[in-house]
């Protein structure tokens, strides 16, 4: 019973258990979202339940087309309403607290690149041809 209680009060279990309510209260956010706004902007466009119907052969390929649709303009609709303004307001923040970006890093294509016009300007009699400095 010790190693349970123990197991319970771990923090990335209470954690996950927070992020499984805050996720669920956003799933009814974004459920009403697509019921009171996308869906009927949907509707206006064409009328989803005859695409919902349609078949090939004995396929109802009417309904994935349907939710493929659906997906689509609901994860554009969370990305620009939701996703992107945050970024931007967490942009906006660290600019006016000074916080810079961080620096591209240094991939590995760069440092084999940068070893190869090395060896390339090692072996190379005379000074090297411009634009071939290596990077440092």
């Amino acid at each position: 019973m010790e190693g349970f209680k123990k197991f319970l009060m771990q923090g990335n279990v209470i954690e996950l258990a927070v992020a499984v309510v805050i996720g669920t209260a956003f799933a009814a956010i974004i459920a009403a979202f697509t019921e009171a706004i996308i869906d009927p902007l949907i509707a206006m466009a064409f009328d989803a339940d005859d695409l919902a119907d349609a078949t090939v052969g004995p396929f109802k390929i009417g309904l994935l087309l349907a939710a493929i649709i659906n997906f689509l303009i609901v994860a554009a609709v969370v990305y620009f309403a939701l996703i992107f303004p945050m970024a931007k307001l967490k942009e906006v923040n660290d600019r006016r607290k000074g916080i810079q970006p961080d620096e591209p890093v240094e991939t590995d294509v760069d440092i084999l690149h940068d070893i190869r016009e090395l060896l390339r300007a090692q072996q190379a009699p005379g000074p090297a041809a411009p634009g071939s400095t290596p990077r440092l």
